[in-house]
């Protein structure tokens, strides 16, 4: 239990604050992001958001996966999401390998080979937010009036910038 007792004691501090307690929550901005589990990203302040703006999916290279196209589905139809960005970041490491360099490096700090496992390698970033985007578009349970975009985010500037 001491292995967490730093985080605990921060969420105690965190909780005498809390602001959200009854809290609905819908997207209060109608926004959904799908990024990247970077931490050098904060998908809230970025975009000029708060709690309960918007509903954030993160995962290794910010992919419209299976899940996150569940949860996007869900963001549409049920918690009041209109917008959608999906989001990938610079000098991300799912970028900068390939697939069997990424599974060499994971099976090289494992200690167990991990050739059998799909990372998502993303070769080209600017494609790949491209397909995402239509991915999302093409969803048959998201209506066409919802605004699908793709961003590359900047980890050195803060800057993103819209892929057409």
């Amino acid at each position: 239990m001491r292995d967490f007792d730093d985080l605990l004691a921060s969420n105690r501090s965190f909780a005498d604050t809390f602001e959200l307690s009854g809290f609905d929550g819908i997207a209060h901005a109608g926004v959904a992001m799908v990024t990247c589990m970077d931490s050098r990203i904060d998908p809230l302040r970025m975009v000029g958001l708060k709690p309960g703006d918007a509903k954030i999916l993160r995962n290794p290279g910010g992919r419209v996966t299976d899940q996150a196209l569940v949860a996007l589905v869900l963001g549409v139809n049920l918690l009041k999401v209109n917008r959608v960005m999906v989001v990938e970041h610079t000098r991300c490491a799912m970028a900068k390998s390939t697939e069997e360099e990424l599974k060499t490096m994971v099976g090289d700090a494992a200690g167990i080979d991990a050739s059998w496992m799909s990372l998502g390698a993303i070769v080209d970033q600017e494609s790949t937010i491209r397909a995402d985007v239509l991915r999302v578009r093409s969803h048959p349970l998201i209506d066409e009036s919802v605004l699908v975009g793709g961003f590359l985010y900047d980890v050195d500037t803060g800057l993103l910038t819209q892929v057409p």
